[in-house]
C-alpha cells in the first residue's frame, strides 16, 4: 500500500512504465505486422503459381478445346446431342450395375491375381509331362492311331457302328473268354505248332498207318474230343 502510494508519487517511475507499456504495444504491433506481410507474401506466391498453371493449361485447353470440336464434327452425321443425353441418363440409371460390374472384375482381377501361381506351376508341370509323352513317343502312336481310325472309318458306315453299339455286350464277353490265361495257351501253342509244321513240311506224317497210330496217342485222343465239343457247340447254335 505505502509502495503503491510512492510509485503513484514518483515521476520518473510513472515515465518508465508508460514507456515500458509503449514498447509492449510496439511489440504486438510489430508482431501483427509480421504476420499479415507472412500471409500477404503467401497469398502472392499462391497467386503467382497458380497463374503460372493457368498460363501452362491454357494452350493445352485451347487444343483439347479444338480437338473436341473437330471428333464431334466427324461424329455430328451420328451422333446427336439427344443421343449423347440418352447414353448419360442410361449410365446413370444403372449405376449400381456398373459398380456391381467393377466390383465383380476386381474379385475376377484378385482371383487371377492369387492364381497366377498355382497356374504357372500347374501348366510348367504339364509342359513336363508332354515332354515326357513326346520322348517315349506317345504322340507317335497317335498319328498312327488316327492311321487306324481313317482306315476304321473308311471300311464301316453309320449303320455297321450302330449295329456294332448294339452287339458290344456280346463282343466284349466274347474278347474276354478268348483272353482267359488256359485259352491264350492253347492259341499260343497251336500257332507255334503251326508255324513249326509250315517251315519244315516233309515232317508231317500224312500216311494211314501214321495216323493211326496218332490216334493211339491220348494227347491226339483229347485234342479230337475237344475239337468234336467244339463243332457239337456250333452245331447246336
Amino acid at each position: 500500500m505505502e509502495q503503491n502510494l510512492v510509485l503513484e508519487q514518483d515521476p520518473a517511475v510513472q515515465q518508465d512504465l508508460a514507456i515500458a507499456e509503449l514498447n509492449q504495444k510496439i511489440d504486438n504491433l510489430t508482431e501483427q505486422v509480421t504476420f499479415l506481410s507472412e500471409v500477404a507474401r503467401q497469398q502472392q506466391l499462391r497467386q503467382r503459381e497458380w497463374d503460372e498453371l493457368k498460363a501452362d493449361l491454357s494452350p493445352i485447353a485451347n487444343d483439347m478445346y479444338m480437338v473436341a470440336v473437330e471428333q464431334l464434327q466427324e461424329i455430328e452425321p451420328h451422333v446427336q446431342i439427344e443421343d449423347l443425353l440418352h447414353l448419360v441418363k442410361r449410365l446413370a440409371r444403372n449405376t449400381n450395375n456398373i459398380e456391381n460390374m467393377l466390383d465383380q472384375l476386381e474379385s475376377l482381377s484378385d482371383f487371377v491375381q492369387d492364381a497366377s501361381p498355382i497356374a504357372n506351376e500347374a501348366f510348367l508341370s504339364l509342359v513336363e509331362e508332354l515332354d515326357e509323352m513326346e520322348r517315349k513317343g506317345y504322340f507317335r502312336l497317335i498319328r498312327e492311331a488316327q492311321y487306324v481310325l481313317d482306315n476304321i472309318a473308311e471300311a464301316f458306315g453309320p449303320e455297321d457302328v450302330r449295329q456294332l453299339g448294339d452287339n458290344v455286350v456280346t463282343i466284349l464277353t466274347t474278347v474276354k473268354e478268348m483272353t482267359q490265361p488256359e485259352v491264350m495257351n492253347t492259341v499260343q501253342h497251336l500257332a507255334g505248332t503251326m508255324r513249326e509244321m509250315e517251315a519244315d513240311p516233309d515232317k508231317i506224317e500224312t500216311s494211314t498207318w501214321s495216323i493211326l497210330k496218332q490216334l493211339r496217342d491220348p494227347q491226339v485222343r483229347r485234342g479230337m474230343a475237344t475239337t468234336l465239343e467244339m463243332l457239337k457247340a456250333v452245331g447246336e447254335d
